[in-house]
């Protein structure tokens, strides 16, 4: 008998059925269950360690819209042509100027490119002058533009200049998001913080265009790495009940630099012996230096730390932490330091974002987030055009349009938070797709068909009204694409395991940029093709819809440590919590015979064991006679 046993021991379970006898889970995967409860939780170091990444928000938000000012497009009047052509006329707004022998300054009376380009839009008339004058509106005197007469056949250097920064903060992403998977959160910070002052600074002794955009290239991608790792960082220090409040208030600080960013720029020209764009980029770059002692003040993310199996930086890490929250470790109920122990031998595995190819449901997640971040940044910019009035001065970008923008980011953030702690993350972001899709494919029809039937012979009021419920269309697809933009983002930090999240954020924020990409891209080309840009990115809107129904809802849920973890959020019903494991409900009739498996029936009684051999020797030509009747019965009276 015992020789029996010992030979069943040795041998696996036949038919792959698991044995009785569990294994003891383990207490350290699970972070926000077992680990940061016993340390406090949501403690005073977490708090403190929360605030330090608000902190930086404000200056990315001054970095970020810097270019609506030092790239800023400038009025230009002719105070002296070199011939009498017709295409030149005396201006009457703004008001003339007049030169030494008492004429009136002459101004280009054409159209320029959109924010005032002055290429083969304006016919090359404003390049026929001998004498240009060019003021700018945006709070700077003076800035890049003006400095080295980026105007006519200079004109595309300044789209250059626009591209550089957004190029460089799509490769930052991606690579700093590697980086931060394999080498940790706190590396990829100082090393951005470090780069951003050196390549920012630098931007403001720029000698000329070229060595502008390199530098802001450069800049661009420190940027990036610094945002990203600020926004794992907050994510991975809170517990699921707190993680998007502190990722809302971050939002609230960009959005504040964005609004003071006129301000600064005002300030910046009463500086004497500088030019004063030089004077604003030193401005914007200089708070960085206050993240320098972050070196010593901000820790390694713990999350990370024992996702990877850093387990001996883990202990220091977690005594450091339980000292700070005041609790106590040695007796801790759980475990939780007893179990780090058995596992200090083990060697840390990193895990690069390419793994994420071999799974079945994660990259199918990131994917469509990825499309929701592109198709959200790349429509905003065409309600953004489309919200500005065609018939004004084509210059730069003016202080009202730049606050609506402004105004239209803090109504986003206000309303997202109530919309996403109702609905939840998927439900907000669906939500707000569908605004979105409705305030495009409406903005595109419903117009024409206003203007075509309805109102054909009053000119005056077909305009009107189109041009009314173009702006009223604007304001919304612009506010909707905001939050399905800051949504996207926020969702894929969640749903993406720990071991890739900074690869996988990485990914949403680098498709975010190429959405952004498309303004300069369309400025470029004077605005060609703009009808079917806005035509393929309400297709995309759509196509997103339909996307956003696979995604599965992360709020309350503990984050994924691992690459199995990512693979276990399943898509969930809208109106009703909790996984939806199986596609259809069973009764206690239905699939009855699926579980009669040789462990299921042991446990159900000596009976259920005699039915099933005695099931088992009936033979099949009886049972195939008889069509199942005897087979039937016996299972009906014994209860299987």
């Amino acid at each position: 008998m015992a020789a029996g046993r010992s030979e069943a021991q040795e041998h696996p379970p036949e038919n792959g059925f698991t044995p009785l006898e569990h294994p003891v889970p383990r207490l350290l995967p699970h972070i926000d269950g077992t680990v940061l409860p016993s340390l406090g939780g949501f403690g005073k170091h977490q708090k403190q360690l929360v605030v330090l990444t608000w902190i930086p928000a404000l200056f990315i938000g001054f970095s970020q819209f810097s270019d609506y000012f030092l790239l800023a497009q400038p009025n230009g009047t002719c105070v002296q042509h070199l011939t009498n052509d017709s295409n030149w006329t005396a201006a009457s707004p703004p008001p003339p100027v007049t030169v030494a022998g008492g004429a009136p300054a002459l101004q280009l009376a054409g159209n320029g490119t959109e924010q005032g380009g002055y290429g083969a839009g304006s016919g090359g008339m404003l390049c026929a002058c001998k004498e240009l004058r060019l003021e700018l509106q945006t709070g700077l005197s003076q800035n890049v533009v003006t400095k080295w007469n980026l105007v006519c056949d200079s004109a595309w250097k300044v789209h250059i200049a626009k591209f550089s920064l957004l190029v460089g903060s799509i490769f930052g992403y991606l690579v700093m998001g590697v980086m931060a998977d394999w080498f940790g959160r706190h590396p990829v910070l100082i090393l951005s913080v470090l780069f951003m002052l050196v390549f920012g600074l630098s931007v403001a002794f720029s000698v000329n265009v070229t060595m502008f955009s390199t530098l802001r290239f450069f800049e661009g991608f420190c940027l990036a790495g610094l945002a990203l790792s600020l926004y794992v960082l907050r994510i991975e220090l809170c517990l699921p009940a707190w993680r998007f409040s502190m990722t809302m208030v971050a939002s609230f600080l960009m959005v504040a630099g964005q609004l003071l960013m006129p301000g600064v720029a005002a300030l910046c020209r009463y500086w004497p012996n500088r030019d004063d764009w030089q004077v604003l980029q030193i401005v914007i770059i200089s708070p960085f230096v206050l993240m320098l002692p972050y070196v010593w003040l901000f820790p390694e993310s713990l999350r990370w730390l024992l996702a990877t199996q850093h387990y001996r930086r883990s202990k220091i890490m977690m005594l450091r932490i339980a000292k700070k929250n005041q609790v106590n470790l040695s007796t801790e109920p759980n475990g939780v330091l007893i179990e780090l122990e058995q596992e200090l031998h083990k060697k840390p595995q990193p895990t690069c974002i390419v793994k994420m190819m071999s799974t079945r449901n994660l990259w199918k997640n990131i994917v469509v987030l990825c499309v929701n971040s592109l198709t959200g940044y790349g429509i905003h910019h065409c309600f953004a055009r489309s919200m500005m009035d065609p018939e004004a001065q084509p210059t730069a970008l003016c202080h009202a349009d730049y606050y609506t923008m402004a105004g239209i980011a803090v109504a986003t953030c206000l309303a997202v938070c109530p919309a996403v702690g109702l609905m939840g993350r998927r439900g907000g972001l669906l939500t707000f797709m569908i605004i979105t899709a409705l305030a495009s494919l409406l903005q595109l029809g419903l117009l024409n068909l206003i203007g075509k039937y309805s109102l054909r012979h009053d000119t005056v009021l077909r305009d009107t009204l189109n041009r009314k419920f173009s702006v009223a269309f604007s304001i919304i697809g612009m506010f909707s694409s905001h939050a399905v933009s800051t949504l996207s983002i926020f969702f894929c930090a969640e749903i993406t395991p720990t071991v890739i999240r900074g690869g996988g954020l990485g990914l949403v924020l680098a498709s975010a940029g190429f959405g952004m990409l498309t303004a300069p891209i369309m400025e470029l080309h004077n605005q060609k093709g703009y009808f079917l840009h806005h035509v393929i990115f309400a297709c995309c809107t759509l196509l997103c819809i339909i996307c956003l129904l696979l995604l599965p809802e992360p709020r309350g849920q503990p984050l994924p440590e691992s690459l199995a973890d990512g693979e276990t959020f399943t898509r969930q019903t809208l109106l009703h919590p909790g996984e939806q494991h199986l596609l259809l409900a069973k009764t206690d009739g239905e699939y009855a015979r699926v579980h009669d498996t040789p462990l299921h029936l042991t446990t159900t009684g000596g009976a259920t064991v005699a039915a099933a051999t005695a099931l088992a020797a009936v033979p099949a030509s009886y049972a195939l006679a008889t069509g199942g009747e005897v087979i039937g019965n016996h299972a009906i009276a014994n209860g299987v």
